[in-house]
């Protein structure tokens, strides 16, 4: 999982004061995500492992904060999971794609370490071929922060599409450009990580490698790559 930072809004914080028309506040039984997600023998291990407890924390919707559903984000929610390792820097992103699959809904995950807390999410939309199933792309997260780090007042927007935007934005590496609609951003932030994944793989290839003729290769196929992720991160 990628460790974003939010380069449009370095002051801002990824944690949000969430209002208390909101607050939903319900332990999530791991058997309930079982019975939607189906997730294998393995997967259930990790969550046995890796998870104290998931709390469906808050849910905006348009009777709780007054916002107009849009058919892409009829409602956002907001899942607070506590880590049984509070030295963990990372939870098993398999997990978070389980509780995104299980569940019909945008999500913002806020993991739970000790004293830490991380803001972690995905762009989610409903499927194009079937608009019964969401599809859930690369998963995005904050710098691990206090748990008492102050916390930003819900930004403020027309409708809950344009609220997910904001608050998906605050953990997303690089800022949408101009005109840019929120799954386009999304996409492009995939491409730049598979690229960076590219760039790692070359530059792992060129420490080993011995003949010359090779370096000078392998050293091409870097610069073209980093001449792409200038264009994409520019």
């Amino acid at each position: 999982m990628s460790d974003g930072r939010n380069t449009a809004n370095p002051s801002e914080s990824p944690l949000f004061a969430y209002p208390a028309s909101a607050a939903f506040k319900r332990v999530l039984p791991k058997n309930r995500i079982y019975a939607h997600a189906r997730p294998s023998r393995r997967l259930q291990k990790r969550f046995t492992d890796e998870v104290a407890q998931i709390a469906w924390a808050y849910k905006l919707a348009p009777e709780t904060i007054r916002l107009d559903a849009r058919p892409d984000v009829p409602e956002i929610q907001v899942f607070a999971i506590t880590l049984k390792d509070v030295a963990a820097d990372a939870i098993s992103e398999d997990i978070l794609r389980c509780i995104d699959r299980a569940i019909g809904f945008p999500i913002l995950f806020e993991l739970l370490a000790g004293d830490r807390v991380q803001a972690v999410a995905a762009y989610k939309r409903p499927s194009e071929a079937d608009s019964a199933k969401w599809v859930v792309g690369d998963y995005f997260a904050s710098p691990w922060l206090s748990a008492d780090a102050d916390r930003s007042p819900l930004p403020v927007a027309l409708d809950l599409a344009a609220m997910y935007r904001l608050l998906l934005s605050r953990v997303m590496p690089h800022p949408a450009r101009d005109g840019e609609s929120l799954k386009d951003h999304a996409e492009r932030l995939g491409r730049i990580r598979q690229l960076e994944s590219e760039r790692e793989k070359l530059e792992t290839k060129l420490g080993r490698e011995k003949q010359f003729n090779r370096k000078v290769e392998i050293n091409a196929e870097v610069r073209s790559l980093d001449a792409q992720l200038d264009e994409l991160t520019g």
